[in-house]
């Protein structure tokens, strides 16, 4: 079954004729295409894999795909979504292929999976892999295939220990992991044997050409969208930020070699032009590229751009915006509390939130969204009392400015110095406290789900043991119910749900990631924690009740 969805695509790159030899190969994105050909990452690998006369690829996705290979001998997942494992599960399925890694055989493709969710901790998700990629792909994937073709006559046990010898590839079933008891913490984390690295550092790409869109099409979530990464990773280095963390150091594109020609390629084919980045207008020639943008001939352009920094946004960033058919912004500000903001290093005062919301509106724009942040550790009541003060005094400041403050919950994540705490228990409260106090005030108050942040911390803090309880949840259906009931039928064969994810975990012990090097040494994520603490005003313990 292919699809006319291909039909509508417009490729900024020429895929190259396959050899008569050329590997077989499926590259899934585990989500509906509209999904899929809006994540920048999947297009760039898929195009890499394109132009490669050596490798004959097609596309997946859970509602269409292209024609694919008879015997695949690769599959590859990208991985932006923790409970997409759903869908990777049922893909594997209908390919006739077993779930777990550890019942393929040599007749089964080598099933590889890359992207943010697994680069930082795949561990809940290992034993579905055969081989994980971690970091970056520009330099990462070659490598793979490369290595891949000097083994792919042996038999799967070999191409596996081959696999793992190159900087970055992760073989899951080559590592051995004990446990102090069945339902207890990790005890330690070996490769099976001395001819496999002991640790896997996560590869990084050094250069100043970043990814841009290699397919435009309108049946994209974001129509028509052609993307542009204007940096990665971000300086700020938010203490519980895995944007930042994980993807140090911050690189900025090139204006003149990566993102002029980008955005004269992309604005040929279209008039959307998304610049992406954790930290876009922290791009040392940010004014630079706005000016090139605001030229009369990109008159009829749209443009959207990621989060910015809040004391970046200027009268002509939100003029520029306005006049190109942007209406709103987004900043991040995490917390109204200066005591909360200097705990997690968040370099940012409450004058800078409100010269922000002036300079929106008095550069045309009629909406401005903020993020915060509800359980960061070290919160009390004050800290919340004092993020709707300064709700209200932005409002008062910017009068007709729509206000919108989305929340999440603090969810802790791999690689980061907040990785040790778990999630507060007292959360739910503390949203509902903030939606009682900011609704009659006109600011629109959007909560994520506490439910879904409870998930999302059990993925990011799990171990293997896990995939026994999500081949489960996966029968049970997708709610947080489905995980208590997983749970309870694996009761003393894995931890419980409070261990993965409220529980503080002691510095000392071995995190189911031991084994995979981040860009930090773990020291360095100590004495940041460390940091952090020190502007405590009691001990974490004592900051648990809260009566609101």
């Amino acid at each position: 079954m292919t699809s006319s969805v291909f039909a509508a695509e417009r490729l900024l790159f020429t895929p190259a004729t396959p050899d008569t030899d050329a590997i077989p190969t499926i590259f899934a994105f585990p989500n509906e295409y509209t999904v899929g050909i809006t994540s920048l990452g999947y297009q760039v690998v898929w195009a890499t894999l394109a132009m490669r006369d050596d490798v004959q690829v097609s596309r997946l996705f859970t509602d269409t795909h292209e024609q694919l290979q008879k015997k695949p001998e690769l599959l590859g997942f990208s991985m932006s979504w923790e409970l997409d494992y759903v869908n990777i599960l049922n893909l594997l399925e209908s390919l006739e292929i077993p779930i777990r890694a550890d019942i393929r055989n040599n007749n089964h493709p080598i099933v590889f999976g890359g992207g943010p969710v697994l680069t930082a901790n795949p561990e809940p998700f290992a034993d579905f892999f055969d081989v994980i990629l971690l970091g970056d792909g520009e330099d990462l994937l070659g490598n793979f295939i490369e290595a891949y073709k000097e083994v792919r006559n042996a038999s799967r046990q070999i191409q596996l220990k081959a696999l793992a010898q190159v900087p970055g590839i992760y073989v899951p079933s080559l590592y051995e992991v004990e446990y102090h008891s069945l339902d207890g913490a990790i005890k330690s984390i070996q490769p099976i044997s001395s001819e496999i690295p002991a640790i896997v550092q996560k590869q990084t790409y050094r250069g100043n050409v970043l990814s841009a869109s290699t397919v435009v099409t309108e049946k994209a979530a974001w129509e028509n969208i052609y993307m542009v990464e204007v940096v990665r990773s971000c300086p700020e280095m938010c203490r519980f930020c895995l944007a930042s963390y994980l993807t140090l150091p911050f690189r900025t594109a090139s204006i003149e070699k990566s993102l002029i020609p980008a955005i004269e390629r992309g604005l040929a084919v279209t008039n959307r032009l998304g610049l992406l980045g954790a930290s876009v207008t922290q791009h040392p020639e940010f004014e630079t590229l706005l000016d090139y943008i605001s030229q009369p001939k990109y008159d009829d352009v749209r443009l959207s751009i990621a989060s910015v920094r809040t004391n970046t946004v200027t009268v002509q960033l939100a003029q520029t915006l306005a006049k190109r058919d942007t209406r709103s912004l987004t900043i991040a500000i995490e917390s109204g509390s200066e005591k909360l903001r200097e705990i997690i290093n968040k370099k940012l005062h409450n004058e800078e939130i409100i010269q922000a919301a002036v300079n929106a509106k008095a550069g045309g724009l009629s909406s401005l969204k903020l993020y915060g942040m509800a359980g960061i550790p070290g919160e009390q009541s004050e800290d919340l009392e004092q993020t709707v003060t300064m709700m209200r005094a932005v409002k008062k400041a910017a009068p007709g400015l729509r206000l919108t403050l989305g929340c999440s919950t603090f969810v802790p994540k791999a690689h980061t110095p907040f990785q040790w705490f778990g999630v507060n228990r007292q959360v739910d409260k503390r949203l509902q406290f903030l939606q009682k106090q900011l609704k009659p005030q006109g600011i629109d108050f959007r909560p994520e789900s506490y439910n879904w942040s409870i998930i999302q911390a059990l993925l990011s803090r799990g171990d293997r043991r896990l995939s026994q309880l999500l081949q489960l949840t996966r029968n049970f259906g997708d709610s947080l119910g489905s995980y208590k009931r997983a749970f309870k039928q694996l009761k003393k064969q894995i931890p419980d749900l409070d261990f993965y994810v409220h529980t503080d975990w002691s510095t000392e012990q071995i995190l189911p990631w031991s084994h995979l090097q981040g860009p930090l040494p773990q020291s360095t994520l100590l004495k940041h924690l460390a940091d952090a603490t020190s502007k405590f005003n009691s001990s974490p313990k004592e900051l648990q009740p809260l009566n609101l």
